[in-house]
């Protein structure tokens, strides 16, 4: 891999099928064309992906990128690194009624594990993944500022949860000095779903970026990442349906908007999706196995949407 002074991207790399369904060698060149191509964050977590594995617990995703870093000397200075943590079985089987969840001890333990595998002294950034209300959020809290306190963890996030919980988070850790939770992720894309449904994969009700959630964390200056931005490559692969629950009205003259500006700049809807995202100050998390898609993705960070654009893309319905 060769390292170049390339500018930064705002794009993440999600890395949750490393290690079961997407193998080293795949891995590893997604990793090094990112970084090439001037990547910055590698989204992962401690229970990617359990479902794929044959042990029935998460940590190959971790243990992929590990070695990555290990046979990268000097990369870890160009990267950075988020990984999450409540969310892994106890036991194989055992999720969604058992898993680990968000008390202090149940945070600790997950984080010793990852920076095991992951090679590393610290996260830079490590998001509760979903929330735990058989924890108090003030009991998480603790535990996350007696990680943030002694360097192991830089900054903290929440991924699937309540904009609630994360004010009460927030109002605790300025109560005790100590880092609050400074970012969401939460699935996002250009299409929305008929009200009360959920997109495929998605079981949190609180998963997917509402109204609420993204005037919140505009308001409070929080980041906000998207995770399955592109419909799992729905907008462009003509094998793949839109899901059922973006069936209404609504979606018909959303692609009609997006077609045409795609058409307009000579791109991919899947592009105008990400320039969109990219234009609101969201951070789209990028999936997918193979480098054309993550260079197809990574160029449209380079779209520059008109401001009429997005206006007309951001029309209601």
């Amino acid at each position: 891999m060769t390292l170049q002074n390339t500018p930064a991207s705002p794009l993440v790399l999600g890395a949750m099928s490393f290690g079961t369904l997407v193998d080293d060698d795949v891995s590893f060149a997604l990793l090094d064309r990112f970084v090439e191509r001037g990547g910055v964050w590698i989204d992962t977590a401690d229970c990617y992906s359990f479902w794929a594995s044959d042990t029935g617990h998460g940590g190959a995703s971790e243990s992929v990128i590990g070695r990555w870093l290990g046979e990268r000397p000097g990369v870890r200075t160009r990267v950075r690194l988020s990984t999450k943590v409540g969310a892994e079985p106890l036991w194989p089987g055992s999720w969604p009624e058992h898993r680990t969840g968000l008390s202090p001890r149940a945070i600790y333990q997950a984080v010793e594990g990852s920076l095991e595998r992951l090679g590393v002294d610290m996260v830079d950034l490590l998001w509760l993944h979903q929330e735990d209300r058989a924890v108090p959020i003030e009991q998480t809290v603790d535990g996350l500022a007696s990680l943030t306190s002694r360097g192991t963890v830089a900054r903290v996030g929440a991924s699937n949860h309540p904009a609630w919980r994360i004010e009460r988070a927030r109002a605790h850790a300025a109560s005790i000095g100590s880092v609050p939770i400074d970012a969401f992720q939460l699935n996002s894309t250009y299409l929305r779903t008929r009200p009360g449904t959920l997109p495929p994969g998605v079981i949190h009700p609180f998963g997917v970026l509402s109204d609420e959630q993204r005037d919140f964390a505009v308001a409070n200056g929080l980041e906000t990442w998207a995770y399955t931005p592109l419909l799992s490559g729905a907008y462009d692969n003509p094998a793949k349906s839109i899901p059922e629950v973006y069936e209404h009205p609504g979606t018909e003259r959303r692609l009609a908007v997006l077609g045409r500006i795609a058409d307009a700049h000579g791109v991919e809807r899947g592009q105008v999706v990400l320039a969109w995202l990219l234009a609101h100050g969201i951070r789209p998390i990028l999936g997918g196995s193979k480098l054309d898609q993550l260079d197809l993705a990574m160029d449209a960070a380079g779209i520059a949407l008109a401001a009429e654009e997005v206006a007309d893309l951001d029309a209601p319905v």
